[in-house]
This record gives structure tokens, C-alpha cells and sequence, in this order.
């Protein structure tokens, strides 16, 4: 995906215990396992940290309560070309 991204996941890996749920069912596939160990010795879910869409599957389907927490990010602002025109009439009619 190249669009910007929706959301933004967060993992606690001392509340992640690796049985890879949130990996499996996200559709974006921005979830990966990490290759290091956590101090629980478990490979913990990590956050690539792109193309998350904010649609929290990963959290529904976390066994582990606390351990994902998805933000939906605030979409940048779409310009809007008949503004622009409005503008541009207001500043013809006022050189009249």
C-alpha cells in the first residue's frame, strides 16, 4: 500500500505473549513477529510502522487484554478546488 497511513498500533511486549493472532489477522499485513526474545523469552508482535489502516482486528483478536492499543489518526486536510474558485470569482467581481 502507498496511501497514507489510518492508524498506528502499540505493542506492549511485556504483555505480548507471541501466538502471532494480531500477525495472522492483520489485513494490511503491518504486524510482523520480532526476531528477538523478550525477557518472557517469547517472540513478541512488533509494528512495521506503515500502512496501518486503524481497523483494530489485531486488538479484537489479542487474548491478551493491554496488550494492543490502536490510534486512528486524524486524515490530513483535503484541499478543495471550488474554494479556490469561489475565491477567484469574489476577487474578479470586486475589480469590476
Amino acid at each position: 500500500m502507498a496511501s497514507q497511513p489510518r492508524g498506528k498500533v502499540v505493542i506492549d511486549p511485556d504483555e505480548c505473549k507471541g501466538c502471532g493472532l494480531c500477525v495472522e489477522s492483520c489485513p494490511p499485513e503491518c504486524l510482523v513477529l520480532a526476531p528477538e526474545l523478550s525477557k518472557y523469552g517469547v517472540h513478541p508482535a512488533r509494528y512495521t510502522g506503515q500502512d496501518c489502516t486503524g481497523c483494530g482486528a489485531c486488538f479484537y483478536c489479542c487474548p491478551e487484554p493491554g496488550a494492543i492499543t490502536v490510534y486512528r489518526l486524524k486524515p490530513p486536510a483535503k484541499i478543495v478546488p471550488t474554494a479556490v474558485t469561489q475565491n477567484a470569482e469574489v476577487a474578479n467581481e470586486a475589480a469590476l
